[in-house]
């Protein structure tokens, strides 16, 4: 049979199979293109995935020494949602914070909380006291389960808001309530039976943006799954695009690696996971040697970290030997892949298919994909649109699409677009308009549909994987009494990608080092936000015609010089 093209079989899939069947409907006053017959919300998703994990004593979810079967997985998750309605009054629509680093219980409560018709607030486990007593304040969170370090970050604020914290792992020996005791307190482990519409929330994540503090990106039932079975229809397509043989499909496992307070992780790994009956295997921190191992003793498939994780795990494979043959699948999310590692990750993993992908916290992570020779091909490329739900257009500021091979900014209409951002009103009627999402990168698109990200409009750095805003940035340093002004940007790096510059000026009759800077900073964002260089001035920062900061001057005119006071 000769390969059929991406929409030759993506209209086959649509038609023949009943899983990707697709209806309209109207979604807040907008018409979408819709899956007819997918599960309507996590529940759904979990009762439908038993027949896939099967009734045997195979592993579901691995952590170190401790396994669980998908029977297991599900009854803990069952005794949760027993006990947080019946012993903590957690009811329909409630918000619960989730703050704790990758252990096993961040994906039990996610489905307890969500079975029960409550809302997960996840929260950035990197997060400073201040920037967790922001968030919240923002989402109104009053119930929060917390391991050993989160929980101490939030203590200084949680008497004043009334928050009860439930401890995990090492936090539960900081308080009387636990998880632990939580779960244990009941022998309940049936199925919740709240009514829950397909369009009702399910989580709130943070990203930052282009404002001075995250935005919570609220995420639906109907967005998720509409990811998910986007993400399926692509295994169902696959054989219809190729004239190669394909190797039988052989069981799935996959290492989780990123943070799961991010959709990178939570969306195509973990709710994937469940949907298309694969071993989760969760690292709680990162380590490329280890994964190594992890890789090798689980006979993991399937990998999606940021680029430099990648990087590191073929450099780590290198040193221990290791050909990881396992390996069918190596993704990138988070941030661009530069072009270079692609030929690298070809190379060293070649039973693999490499790929990338770019999608957002406000797409519940899907949107475009490119892997295997088409992305060795096309290493600049960012990939073709996943049908069969999302358009797509790249439209100028006067908006107007732009001719294939002009710049403009991305643009995606799809029922897998978050509902709004929580409390913004404002915010998200600047990215939304008329059921468009626009994204603020700026992309082309070719002929042939593959998609190319050159910039960004919003004001964010992506530092191995993390968005980074800089106005967040600029407003803890002019925090600091000998600050004048601040402008932040980014500055590439070989290993992240991108790291944190900042000038700054001076005011006069003051001083001020880097490393007193660093310091300063602790208290007030996240590690990972402190900027590796600064570069110091009397003068006022380069303006432009409107007298705002000329960012992109500042930029050029730092990185054309050596840094100060580093």
């Amino acid at each position: 049979m000769t390969a059929m093209t991406l929409a030759e079989a993506s209209a086959y899939v649509v038609e023949t199979n009943p899983v990707f069947a697709i209806e309209k409907n109207e979604i807040r006053g907008v018409i979408y293109r819709t899956f007819k017959n997918v599960p309507p919300h996590f529940r759904a998703l979990l009762q439908d995935a038993r027949q896939m994990h099967g009734k045997g004593k195979s592993d579901f979810l691995v952590y170190k020494d401790e396994r669980w079967t998908f029977d297991e997985f599900t009854a803990e998750s069952n005794r949760l949602a027993q006990a947080m309605s019946e012993n903590l009054g957690v009811k329909q629509g409630d918000r619960v914070g989730i703050a704790m680093r990758n252990f096993p219980e961040l994906l039990m409560l996610m489905m307890a909380i969500s079975s029960i018709g409550a809302v997960s607030v996840l929260f950035n486990a990197w997060w400073t006291s201040q920037e967790l007593q922001y968030g919240f304040n923002d989402s109104g969170v009053k119930i929060v389960f917390a391991d050993g370090q989160r929980r101490r970050r939030i203590l200084p604020f949680a008497g004043i808001r009334g928050i009860r914290i439930i401890g995990v792992r090492d936090g539960e020996t900081m308080g009387e309530l636990t998880y632990s005791g939580l779960r244990d307190g009941t022998s309940k482990s049936s199925w919740s039976e709240v009514v829950i519409d397909t369009d009702d929330d399910f989580a709130i994540m943070y990203s930052s943006g282009t404002t001075d503090h995250p935005k919570g990106v609220v995420q639906t039932y109907r967005g998720a799954m509409s990811a998910i079975f986007t993400w399926l229809m692509t295994f169902a397509m696959a054989p219809l695009m190729t004239d190669e043989p394909l190797p039988a499909p052989k069981p799935q496992a996959m290492l989780i690696v990123t943070p799961l307070f991010h959709v990178t992780a939570t969306h195509p790994m973990f709710l994937l996971g469940l949907a298309m009956g694969a071993k989760l295997v969760l690292l709680h921190k990162w380590d490329a040697e280890e994964a190594v191992r992890i890789i090798e003793e689980e006979q993991v498939t399937r990998f999606l970290g940021v680029p430099t994780q990648s990087a590191e795990l073929v450099d780590a494979a290198r040193k221990s030997g290791a050909d990881l043959p396992s390996l069918e699948y190596v993704g990138s999310g988070g941030a661009k892949r530069p072009a270079a590692q692609v030929d690298v990750l070809t190379r060293a993993f070649p039973n693999s298919a490499v790929a990338s992908g770019w999608g957002m916290t406000e797409t519940n992570a899907v949107g475009l994909g490119i892997a295997g020779p088409d992305y060795a091909e096309r290493p600049e490329s960012t990939g073709r649109l996943l049908p069969p739900l999302q358009d797509m257009r790249i439209l100028a500021d006067d908006g107007n699409q732009v001719p294939n091979g002009e710049i403009g900014e991305l643009c995606v209409k799809s029922p897998a677009n978050m509902r709004c951002y929580l409390n913004k009103p404002g915010a998200t009627a600047e990215v939304f308009r008329d059921g468009w999402l626009y994204t603020g990168d700026l992309a082309t698109v070719d002929d042939e549909g593959y998609v190319t990200i050159v910039d960004r409009r919003k004001e964010i750095i992506i530092r191995g994987g993390e968005n980074i805003s800089c106005l967040d940035v600029e407003g803890a340093l002019h925090c600091h009494p000998a600050v004048a002004e601040a402008a932040v940007f980014s500055i590439p790096d070989e290993r992240l990608g991108e790291i944190v510059g900042a000038g700054i000026q001076i005011k006069p009759g003051m001083q001020v080092s880097a490393s007193q800077l660093a310091a300063f900073l602790k208290d007030h964002i996240a590690e990972y936000k402190i900027p590796a260089q600064y570069w110091f001035r009397e003068e006022t920062l380069p303006r432009g015609a409107t007298d705002k900061t000329d960012r992109r001057a500042l930029r050029a005119e730092c990185l054309s010089t050596d840094t100060q006071g580093a």
